[in-house]
């Protein structure tokens, strides 16, 4: 089998025809140069590169008496290992291979697909992403894995995997949270909402603590968050009466521009100065930082 070329920018297949690989449960007819086949269980190995490393017990547990019942509904995707004839690489389905052994069953059913190491890995955190027993956390990072490493865009994942947009990108903010805080939130302890009205506020660990111990619904956490805001010491800014016509045009150009209020802070005689949006919530920021990100 001749080895794929790999692609100039990340990946050249595009992202949905990459989560029909990983997302059909109800189709298992090959698709393209796809075969399928039953092979032995022990011609297939792992993915080195799985971002999981963590398989819930209770959930084998059950995934393995339904195998062992019913078999496999959804046949595993793989590739033939590069370096190894006759042998396989799992790229979608490692836990119906574990419990297929844990079964065990000799043979599984598999799609075998022509895929590049890039798109392995990419499909790998694509499936990891639509776990349904994922943390928020573990699905922030898979985002932010699809946009650093292959550059994805927030649209692109959000149409490919039934996501808007904003739910994706307030997501990923999540990730700047300190890392005691991101534990609560994989752990369970702090529900998404939760973390949400943390991010950006200098004492977020303390506050999460606080909303762990005292077991605070979301709307709390806010009223909590909301009492507690640090007030920066205010720094010495130019009135807006002392402002020359050109600043005030400026400001004005700018917030029609941006669909938000603009002011500029410029003193005189002085090169440096302050540019200070304001924006309504979280969408409306993350539209400004794509704005000027260019995406």
């Amino acid at each position: 089998m001749s080895k794929p070329k790999t692609p100039n920018r990340g990946l050249g297949r595009g992202l949905s025809s990459l989560m029909s690989d990983v997302a059909a449960p109800n189709d298992p007819k090959p698709v393209g140069n796809a075969i399928d086949r039953a092979i032995p269980v022990d011609q297939i190995y792992p993915n080195p590169d799985q971002p999981r490393r963590t398989f819930d017990d209770q959930a084998m547990d059950d995934l393995t008496a339904s195998i062992a019942e019913k078999g496999i509904i959804q046949p595993l995707i793989v590739r033939e290992r590069p370096s190894a004839n006759g042998k396989y690489e799992i790229v979608a389905g490692e836990r119906r291979w574990r419990a297929a052994q844990r079964a065990q069953l000799h043979e599984v059913p598999v799609i075998v697909r022509a895929f590049s190491d890039l798109e392995v890995l990419e499909v790998a955190i694509i499936e990891n992403i639509q776990r349904s027993d994922l943390n928020a956390v573990d699905e922030a990072a898979g985002y932010k894995q699809l946009m650093e490493k292959f550059g994805r865009t927030q649209e692109e994942m959000g149409t490919a995997l039934g996501k808007s947009r904003s739910y994706i990108a307030n997501l990923v903010r999540l990730l700047t949270l300190p890392d005691t805080v991101l534990s609560y939130l994989a752990d369970g302890r702090l529900s998404a909402g939760h973390a949400r009205t943390l991010v950006g506020h200098p004492d977020a660990e303390k506050l999460a603590a606080e909303i762990v111990k005292k077991g605070l619904s979301v709307r709390n956490a806010e009223k909590l968050v909301k009492s507690t805001k640090f007030s920066a010491p205010k720094k010495k800014t130019i009135r807006a009466s002392t402002k020359d016509a050109d600043t005030i045009q400026i400001e004005s150009d700018l917030s029609a521009q941006l669909g938000m209020k603009v002011n500029i802070y410029h003193a005189a005689g002085k090169e440096n100065g302050q540019v200070v949006l304001h924006y309504r919530d979280l969408e409306q920021l993350d539209d400004v930082l794509r704005l000027l990100s260019g995406g």
